[in-house]
């Protein structure tokens, strides 16, 4: 039996199901609308259900004001779709961050991803007033202690804990490259159980990355869904390589893409994107990918279909796990 197999099941959600099941896992990424039409959540929605395994409702991506992914995941959870809410510390103090995974738990939310979040100045409001009480690490400590103490950070017990699989961001390709592993052993402390990360452009970057996740046996400790996504144009390549934190694009996929017509740029980047799945796939240590593509829905399912991971199995597909109670896991300090 491996390590990850011998874990209590956290919330028995698809995703964490596939994970456990040794399943290659897809999930995807949902940005949310500049409105509040619940149409539109749905409408995005429906693209991405049947070609990953979790969707991920964005909190406040880049800094900017949407819908949040609270009131996203509501409306999905209603609507029958596994979800992963996105959790910023950037907006919310430990007050409000500890009620709203309660809030989570409660409208069926089975998945959390503890984020920093980017600085107000990557955003259209940099006025706004910063609130970082927390970092994601302290935020996963306080996931991790209210599940399996069932306390919050106060020691006021609850009367009924929430059953949540907690997950972590990290950007293997962010200075010093050869702290990111560490960083990773971290979040596996703190209790972090899976891992999405930044777009995966340098591939052998990242083969590095892994190879020390490997070889410290992190993999074992912690599912890993390498983040990719397609590169629509020159345009978009210049402005993620300059203007989105910690997002690292070789020359030769510039030069690529800056050699490709026009009228053929989009359907390069997501070839780009799929040789870079297929690569992905090969490397020891990854359990997934996340599929990010900025309001192009249509574009993240093409990308998967096209990548081989279809079809996906149905949640009545997977093989029962029981879950079990929560283990206490050793002192929690924030």
């Amino acid at each position: 039996m491996s390590v990850h197999e011998s874990k209590p099941m956290r919330a028995g959600g698809r995703l964490e199901r596939v994970l456990r099941a040794g399943l290659f896992a897809v999930t995807a990424e949902l940005n949310a609308p500049d409105s509040a039409a619940p149409q539109e959540v749905y409408d995005a929605a429906l693209v991405l259900s049947e070609v990953a395994d979790a969707i991920n409702a964005t909190d406040a991506a880049g800094a900017n004001v949407h819908m949040s992914s609270l009131g996203m995941c509501a409306l999905l959870v209603r609507a029958g779709y596994e979800v992963v809410l996105q959790m910023s510390c950037r907006d919310r103090n430990r007050i409000a961050l500890q009620g709203d995974l309660l809030g989570a738990a409660a409208l069926g939310v089975k998945n959390v991803l503890c984020i920093t979040g980017d600085d107000v100045t990557a955003g259209d409001q940099p006025a706004a007033k910063r609130v970082f009480d927390f970092d994601s690490v302290q935020l996963l400590r306080t996931v991790t202690l209210m599940r399996d103490r069932g306390t919050f950070l106060s020691g006021r017990k609850l009367s009924t804990r929430p059953n949540i699989f907690v997950g972590a961001v990290e950007n293997p390709f962010a200075p010093p490259l050869p702290w990111r592993p560490e960083r990773v052993g971290k979040k596996i402390a703190a209790g972090a159980e899976f891992l999405q990360t930044q777009y995966v452009f340098d591939i052998e970057i990242f083969r590095n990355f892994m190879k020390r996740i490997v070889d410290l046996g992190f993999h074992e400790r912690i599912y890993i869904l390498a983040g990719v996504g397609p590169l629509r144009s020159p345009k978009v390549v210049e402005f993620m390589r300059n203007k989105v934190p910690g997002v690292v694009i070789p020359d030769a996929l510039v030069k690529r893409m800056n050699d490709t017509p026009k009228a053929r740029g989009q359907e390069e980047g997501m070839q780009i994107c799929v040789e870079l799945i297929q690569q992905i796939r090969e490397i020891e240590g990854v359990a997934g990918v996340h599929v990010m593509a900025y309001r192009q829905e249509e574009m993240v399912a093409e990308i998967i279909h096209r990548a081989g991971l279809l079809p996906r199995l149905k949640l009545k597909d997977l093989v029962p796990v029981k879950q079990t109670a929560p283990q206490v896991s050793a002192a929690v300090t924030v």
